[in-house]
């Protein structure tokens, strides 16, 4: 295991290089200037010279490759052109956000796709198959901007002053009355004194509120939640249960499912001991894939519901031409898919035994 941790770990790192090289070269071949994009009318060609002064970009491009390498291998991502503030203190304002979201639709996604996909190829041909296979393949087709409004139009507005009713806006303001973990514990006196990766969690609402006991907290950012989890996260559900769906039915068809039920195992034993368990290998790859994808922000549903998370900063640093804007983040994504790969990696030997990671 040792052995394959530092392979992994080796090979992840001229993959970063490449995304950082790849990503530099991308956005100075998008045509526009930093400087106009920003300032629009007001940008005279004397203000230009000295806005590319500032952020060195008069020098040449082999120059200021070097100079953010330099800079980026020491975790530092340099200063947003449009916001004028440190890339990782924005870094730490938005991902919070888009990490809680991203956990939150993949669980939803994983527990309703997962057995969905059983039932169905478990009563494989039946009205329950067809019934969930017509609901899987709705879901994926669903754009998710109009199921975003269409699940805040019904929870906010038809079923408004019911028990069933919910936040139509995802925005839950990090401190909004709540204190942050690290104050509550102790660890730091203020937010000038705790850490970056402090803060970081702290803005996590479900775990601050969890760390500090807090359950007008915990019961505020769950409702806040739902609606944005369950719209981004129908179509990675739609996928888990297909694909749970075809990777059992291949299993359950194989010699040794057989054998174990001529042995006289119940049959439930047969289906989720021993079927399913070798049927999962595909399905945690896909869900590994797909929070990775949802770690890169979802940029028309955290529009929809007002969340400022990674997909809407991205999008405003790319129209802005903030080019170390959204090189920070491009960074913090692809280490995000990194290690996700490497745990799905390490999930395959617990899943499979024939898998030797060494």
């Amino acid at each position: 295991m040792t052995t394959f941790i530092l392979r992994r770990f080796l090979l992840a790192i001229p993959v970063l290089l490449g995304i950082l090289l790849v990503t530099f070269i991308l956005l100075r071949s998008i045509p526009g200037d930093p400087c106009r994009a920003i300032l629009g009318e007001k940008a005279t060609d004397e203000i230009c010279d000295a806005y590319a002064e500032r952020y060195g970009l008069n020098k040449s491009i082999p120059e200021q490759l070097a100079i953010y390498m330099t800079r980026a291998l020491r975790g530092d991502f340099d200063t947003s052109f449009r916001f004028g503030r440190p890339v990782t203190e924005l870094i730490v304002e938005r991902m919070p956000t888009t990490v809680e979201l991203a956990i939150a639709a993949l669980i939803f996604a994983t527990v309703v796709g997962v057995p969905l996909g059983i039932i169905s190829a478990y009563r494989h041909n039946s009205p329950v198959d067809v019934g969930t296979m017509l609901g899987a393949n709705l879901g994926v087709s669903m754009p998710v901007f109009w199921l975003g409004l269409m699940l805040a139009y019904l929870f906010g507005v038809l079923l408004k002053d019911t028990p069933l009713a919910l936040p139509p806006s995802g925005r839950l303001e990090a401190g909004a009355g709540y204190a942050p973990f690290y104050i509550v514990l102790g660890l730091a006196p203020s937010e000038d004194a705790a850490s970056g990766f402090l803060i970081f969690l702290s803005r996590l609402n479900i775990l601050n509120a969890i760390l500090t006991l807090n359950m007008t907290q915990l019961g505020d950012a769950l409702r806040h939640l739902i609606l944005p989890a369950v719209a981004v996260g129908t179509i990675p559900l739609s996928i888990i249960a297909r694909m749970t769906r075809s990777s059992l039915l291949e299993v359950l068809g194989q010699d040794y499912v057989r054998t174990a039920r001529a042995k006289g195992l119940r049959e439930l034993n047969v289906v989720i001991r021993h079927a399913t368990r070798n049927a999962l290998l595909p399905v945690v790859t896909v869900v590994g894939l797909s929070f990775g994808g949802l770690v890169s922000g979802a940029v028309l549903t955290e529009t929809v519901f007002g969340l400022s998370g990674v997909g809407r900063m991205l999008f405003e640093g790319i129209t802005a031409r903030d080019y170390t804007l959204v090189q920070g983040f491009t960074v913090v994504i692809a280490v995000s898919f990194v290690v996700i790969n490497f745990a799905v990696d390490v999930l395959y030997g617990f899943l499979d035994p024939r898998i030797r990671l060494e």
